[in-house]
């Protein structure tokens, strides 16, 4: 990591809303699984607010840092330094503060009431999530110069992939559930990142009634071994060619 890097982050460590943002998952953490005496169900009940939380702070966080920081990246193109470290950095340092702030806040629980082995799959699924959503949040950034019609595209993906994205699934999987299209549907869950976290969750827990119809057909095609390698793969990539496809448009774009 380079001094732009590191001062990115410091900035971003500091910054109250990270702060908050840690706070608010440590108490939400230690307050489930505290309460709770079995750690199955404790671990489920946190994957709730991890599926929905997270992904929501980290593409609106990510995506106002951005906006904000639009004269300080100018600034560092008015230097000898490329389009694509710059980005690189910026991504680099929202996505450390952000995996930071969960794993202080959502792991350390973790460790103190519930087991390495039960948590696992939620903190893996956490990190995940937080640099899927912070590379959505750049994208976004990056393809509209108005921050409000940023941040609405931005919040719009987050509630299609939370909310919206399963309920047209399922609508779909009814509608042609006489033809067998049990391997579409497996493809069709890998495209909804929040989706296929829960499934590799609960795949590690292997908790079958928990699955869910479009989870069971997952398990189904792929089995949980290879349905779990198959999760993490496509997670890397999620967390992969948004990043790639920000970086593109900001090279071109006319700053």
């Amino acid at each position: 990591m380079n001094k732009t890097a590191r001062f990115l982050l410091v900035d971003l460590l500091k910054s109250k809303t990270i702060l908050v943002y840690t706070v608010l998952l440590f108490l939400l953490s230690w307050a489930i699984l505290g309460l709770e005496d079995n750690y199955m169900k404790a671990t489920l009940s946190l994957l709730n607010v991890v599926l929905l939380v997270v992904p929501l702070v980290s593409v609106v966080f990510a995506t106002i840092y951005v906006y904000n920081s639009s004269e300080f990246i100018e600034l560092l193109l008015s230097q000898p330094v490329s389009r694509p470290r710059v980005w690189l950095n910026l991504f680099l340092a929202l996505s450390l503060a952000l995996c930071s702030a969960f794993l202080i806040g959502c792991a350390l629980p973790i460790l103190i009431y519930s087991s390495l082995a039960t948590g696992f799959s939620l903190i893996i699924i956490g990190l995940f999530l937080s640099l899927i959503f912070t590379a959505l949040a750049m994208l976004c950034a990056v393809v509209s110069r108005d921050k409000a019609l940023g941040i609405g595209l931005a919040i719009f993906i987050w509630l299609f992939f939370a909310v919206l994205y399963d309920g047209l699934l399922m609508v779909f999987m009814f509608q042609w559930a006489d033809y067998p299209i049990e391997g579409l549907i497996s493809s069709l869950a890998a495209l909804n990142p929040i989706g296929l976290s829960r499934i590799y969750v609960l795949l590690n827990l292997d908790v079958a009634a928990m699955l869910g119809k479009v989870g069971a057909i997952f398990k189904q095609v792929f089995g949980s071994g290879k349905g779990l390698g198959i999760s993490i793969g496509i997670l890397c990539l999620w967390s992969f060619f948004p990043f790639v496809y920000s970086l593109m448009k900001f090279n071109k774009k006319d700053l």
